[in-house]
C-alpha cells in the first residue's frame, strides 16, 4: 500500500516497512517476518502472530490496536526480548536482538511495586543494577518523583497511593534508567477515565522531552489516537497480522481533551475504526463476546 495523504492531514493506511524511510530517522525497533508460536498442553502448538513487519524510527510514539488476544502484549514482548520468534527477526537500532532488550523499559498494566518499600525506593531500584550510588539514586528518584507530581509523596508506601499516584511511580521507576525505548502494555487501562486522561497528558509532556521511541499497546482508539504519531491496528487472532498503519499528523503538543473535540480528531476515528471494526467483528463472531474495544461499538 501507498502512503497517501488525505484532507484531514493524516496518512490513510501505509506500507509499515516504508514508515523509517518517510520519517527520515533511525529504526529503534523493527519486527521483520515475525511469527511467534506457543506450545500447549497435549503437544500442540498455537500460533499467536504471523508475518508481522513493524518499523518504529527512533522519536516516533505508535499505538497497536486489536480485538482482545490479537497479540498486542505478544509483540511487546518480542521488543523487549521475552520471547523468542519462530521466524522472522527482531532488530534494535538496526542490530539483531539476542536476549533481554536492556535499551528499552517496559512499562506493564498491573502494578509492579515492592509493596514493603516507599515511593522513593520502588523508583531507586531501577538504578541498582548500574551501580549508581545510594546518594545519587536518592536525588535522581527525588527528582523523577517531582517530574510525575509526587514531590510529596516520596515516604508514601504504595497501599497509601491512589491508582494514579501508584502509576506515577511506576512510570518514574522506568523512565528514571533513560531508555532509549518504551514499551507499554495498556499502562492506563486500570484506571478510571478522568485519571487516564491526566495520565495520558503526563506522558506527553515527559515524551515530548526527549521523544524516545514509544510503542503503546491499549484497547481505547482514542486514546490511541490523541497521544500517537501511528496507529497500527491488528487482525483478530490466532494468526494473528498487521492490517493498517495509520498516521496521525494531528498538531502538537496535544492537550487530550481539548484534542479529542477536533473535527479532525473525529475523521481520524472514522478512518482507523473502519479499518477495526471488521477485526472487532470478526473477534466478536469467534466467540468473544467482551466488550473489545473502548470508545466504539461494534
Amino acid at each position: 500500500m501507498e502512503l497517501q495523504h488525505s484532507p484531514h492531514g493524516h496518512a490513510g493506511p501505509a506500507d509499515l516497512s516504508l514508515e523509517a524511510a518517510v520519517t527520515g530517522s533511525q529504526t529503534a525497533v523493527a519486527l521483520t517476518g515475525l511469527d511467534i508460536t506457543f506450545h500447549i498442553d497435549g503437544g500442540q502448538r498455537y500460533q499467536a502472530v504471523t508475518g508481522i513487519d513493524l518499523a518504529v524510527s527512533a522519536g516516533e510514539f505508535v499505538s497497536v490496536v486489536g480485538p482482545t488476544g490479537c497479540g498486542k502484549s505478544t509483540l511487546l514482548n518480542a521488543a523487549a526480548g521475552l520471547l523468542v520468534p519462530s521466524a522472522g527477526t527482531v532488530s534494535i537500532f538496526d542490530k539483531p536482538l539476542s536476549g533481554l532488550n536492556r535499551r528499552a523499559g517496559y512499562l506493564f498494566q498491573a502494578d509492579a511495586l515492592m509493596p514493603w518499600k516507599t515511593a522513593l525506593d520502588n523508583v531507586k531500584v531501577a538504578l541498582e543494577p548500574m551501580g549508581v550510588s545510594d546518594a545519587e539514586a536518592d536525588k535522581r528518584a527525588r527528582d523523577w518523583l517531582a517530574r510525575v507530581g509526587l514531590r510529596a509523596f516520596v515516604d508514601r508506601y504504595p497501599h497509601m497511593l491512589s491508582g494514579g499516584q501508584r502509576k506515577r511511580v511506576a512510570l518514574a521507576q522506568v523512565l528514571i534508567r533513560d531508555p532509549e525505548i518504551l514499551l507499554m502494555d495498556e499502562p492506563f487501562g486500570p484506571l478510571d477515565a478522568q485519571t487516564r486522561q491526566i495520565m495520558g497528558n503526563l506522558l506527553l509532556d515527559l515524551w515530548s522531552k526527549d521523544k524516545k521511541a514509544l510503542i503503546f499497546v491499549t484497547h481505547d482508539l482514542e486514546e490511541a489516537i490523541a497521544l500517537s504519531d501511528r496507529v497500527v491496528v491488528m487482525s483478530a487472532g490466532p494468526a494473528a497480522g498487521i492490517v493498517a498503519d495509520y498516521r496521525v499528523s494531528l498538531p502538537r503538543p496535544r492537550d487530550i481533551a481539548e484534542i479529542r473535540l477536533e473535527k479532525a480528531f473525529h475523521e481520524i476515528h472514522r478512518d482507523i475504526w473502519a479499518s477495526l471494526r471488521v477485526e472487532v467483528q470478526k473477534a466478536y463472531a469467534m466467540g468473544d463476546g467482551r466488550e473489545l474495544v473502548e470508545g466504539a461499538t461494534p
